[in-house]
């Protein structure tokens, strides 16, 4: 009968632990911030019936949406991302000191064989 022998070293460490925003959500919704801004742009301002005095063409509301989108979800997405930034600098400031408990187990190598039947 093989057992393994195992020793366990233990130490109490201090940690510093910090909040900070989730970058992914707060970019999203910068997203949908830009996608809403460029519905509300595309159907507020209804100058799609006439023909565009540069290109000479006239653009349907889902081509004008498509080109302000072009130009307000990145702008929401920077903004928004901005204000994450503020936003971990102002509260990653706060932090506060916790007590961890730091715990390495070794087992013997030379008993590590196929168990008896």
């Amino acid at each position: 009968m093989n057992a393994m022998t195992a020793s366990a070293d233990s130490t109490v460490e201090t940690a510093q632990v910090r909040r900070s925003p989730r970058f992914g959500a707060f970019m999203a919704l910068g997203a949908l911030l830009g996608v809403v801004v460029s519905l509300v742009l595309t159907f507020v301002f209804d100058g799609t019936d006439e023909k565009s005095p540069f290109t000479g063409f006239a653009y349907s509301q889902a081509q004008v949406f498509g080109f302000v989108a072009l130009l307000c979800v990145p702008l929401g997405i920077a903004l928004v991302g901005l204000l994450a930034v503020l936003l971990d600098r102002t509260v990653g400031r706060r932090t506060r000191d916790v007590r961890v408990t730091h715990e390495r187990v070794r087992g013997d190598a030379a008993t590590d064989t196929e168990p008896e039947a």
